[in-house]
């Protein structure tokens, strides 16, 4: 995910620079008065890369069974629905609510008494509906293109989640709700029938999401936060 955001920006630049070189050939500008509507809709498309900011028990070098773990984002996938309106003549108010599929991988180095040294990899899948409230802040238009920024609020529904689950099998339990802020960037592309945008976000949770049970796996955990980065290509 960190090359996809370095490759993102590294587009985001090249694009600009383009439009810059050709400002003075670009006669007609697309949707022209696309902005003046006070509220429009749209849909997005995306990839995400969803992990964990972990924190280990305190006594966890005393456990006689997990001597290390840690968590491994794994890329899901992101399908939203846009609705935008507009507040002032660079400000636009975005709720995108959307479905996420993800899965988080949790390695714990083990010591068993029968195999001696081993890696157990615990995988967590995830389906969120998620609620984000944002404010775009949105530069000046040239030509075809504008850059934003966002930032806001996001509430996320886990429909999978096994907190309440009672299982034979040792899982990692998340709770069913999570919450926290998202930031991000990206920029407008006004193209003869709709506009197009590729963004990139950020989101962090807030609030402890692991769910404690007397499983070997969650004792030796204190917490677990959600670390969410995203790629998304709308059309509105």
């Amino acid at each position: 995910m960190k090359k996809a955001a370095l490759f993102f920006l590294i587009f985001l630049f090249i694009t600009a620079s383009f439009e810059t070189v050709n400002a003075q050939r670009i006669i007609v500008k697309n949707q022209e008065k696309y902005d003046k509507q006070w509220i429009h809709f749209g849909f997005l498309l995306g990839t995400n890369k969803t992990n964990f900011k972990v924190s280990r028990a305190e006594n966890l070098l005393n456990n006689d069974s997990v001597l290390f773990l840690s968590a491994e984002g794994q890329t899901g996938f992101d399908l939203g629905i846009i609705s935008n309106l507009r507040i002032a003549e660079n400000f636009d108010l975005r709720f995108t609510p959307l479905l996420a599929f993800s899965q988080r991988n949790m390695n714990y180095n083990m010591t068993l008494k029968v195999a001696g040294l081993t890696t157990v990899t615990k995988k967590i899948e995830s389906t969120f509906i998620q609620f984000p409230l944002t404010l775009k802040f949105k530069s000046n238009r040239v030509n075809n293109y504008r850059f934003y920024v966002l930032g806001g609020a996001k509430y996320m529904v886990d429909l999978v989640s096994q907190a309440a689950v009672e299982s034979d099998e040792q899982l990692v339990k998340l709770k069913k709700y999570d919450y926290g802020y998202e930031i991000g960037l990206g920029m407008d592309l006004y193209l003869p029938l709709f506009k197009f945008a590729p963004e990139i976000k950020m989101y962090q949770g807030i609030p402890n999401i692991l769910a404690n049970d007397n499983a070997v796996y969650t004792t030796s955990l204190s917490g677990l936060k959600s670390r969410i980065w995203s790629i998304s290509f709308t059309f509105e």
